[in-house]
């Protein structure tokens, strides 16, 4: 799950080697915090969130794939 975030982030930034995705057991939720450089924050999030969005959208299908739970935070 944290490969498809980096893969994803890494695809829509203009600086893709400041990627980091920081991954942190929270009781039985899986909380996953993306950092991007400042300029690249806007691109993440999208217009309305729709990409975040998608984003979170996708990682809870590959968590219920694997019988988890997992939450995805924009740092």
């Amino acid at each position: 799950m944290r490969e498809l975030i980096e893969y994803i982030a890494r695809s829509i930034v203009t600086a893709p080697d400041e990627v980091k995705v920081t991954e942190e057991p929270s009781g039985e939720w899986i909380v996953f915090k993306l950092e991007v450089a400042q300029e690249d924050k806007g691109r993440v999030i999208g217009k309305q969130g729709r990409v975040a969005q998608a984003m979170r959208t996708l990682l809870r299908v590959a968590a219920v794939r694997e019988g988890t739970r997992a939450m995805l935070e924009i740092v």
